[in-house]
């Protein structure tokens, strides 16, 4: 059975000695009901991977002492999400959490023409992507940026493949059949509730984006992005 993975986002390897700031040290003792000489796990969301020992259980003040640390490599394949923020502000968060675990490395809030909610509580995605980090067990949290305009976006996506995927009847390619495993940086855009303008479209062919299919139903724009993401990491 794993240890339980804590979220260390000041980590100074040069300190064997650690106090825990008051929620984490809080779920340690009063969730998970660990005590002292218990092991535990502890990650900077940037490839470092820390073993570490309860020192004392103190509810507000946990103390470890690292025993190990291993870092890890950033993947070498960057998968980047662009996707419309939702109305619903559930389901986007839901999207949030199961695409950090998929594995994203970059997720963009995408702000399109059909885009209804444009302002975003950043503090509290924060939060989600980094709790999604720790529930599958990852070291590397995804960067995720502040919502950025369709038009800045394409002008200045530099990843070896871009794609977007949109429901209008035209000539797509299957993103499946599309991905290069080879390259080591990919772009998807998914749109909002309504999908993208055909003026959107556009602009993204003009700027080499390729235009994929996802399957053959028609899926909500949360489901979407899951299902790119998924596509990206695997194929």
């Amino acid at each position: 059975m794993s240890l339980p993975l804590f979220f260390l986002p000041d980590y100074d390897e040069t300190i064997q000695h650690i106090e825990l700031n008051e929620e984490t040290s809080r779920h340690i003792v009063q969730v998970l009901r660990m005590k002292k000489d218990e092991e535990l796990q502890l990650t900077n969301g940037k490839g470092a991977l820390l073993n570490a020992i309860i020192t004392d259980d103190h509810k507000k003040r946990t103390k470890v002492v690292v025993q190990k640390v291993q870092n890890f490599p950033l993947p070498t394949r960057k998968v980047s999400i662009a996707v419309s923020p939702l109305k619903n502000t559930n389901r986007f968060e839901w999207m949030l959490e199961k695409i950090t675990e998929i594995g994203a490395g970059e997720i963009i809030p995408l702000i399109c023409h059909r885009t209804e909610k444009q302002k975003l509580r950043m503090d509290r995605l924060h939060g989600i992507v980094t709790s999604a980090l720790l529930q599958s067990h990852q070291v590397w949290l995804p960067q995720l940026y502040e919502p950025i305009p369709f038009q800045q976006l394409i002008e200045n996506a530099k990843h070896q493949q871009k794609f977007i995927a949109h429901c209008i009847e035209d000539a797509k390619t299957s993103l499946a059949d599309a991905v290069n495993s080879a390259v080591n940086s990919q772009i998807i855009l998914i749109g909002p509730e309504g999908d993208f303008t055909s003026n959107e479209i556009g602009q993204a062919l003009s700027h080499h984006f390729t235009p994929v299919t996802l399957g053959e139903n028609r899926l909500r724009t949360e489901t979407a992005a899951v299902v790119a993401t998924t596509l990206l990491k695997i194929c």
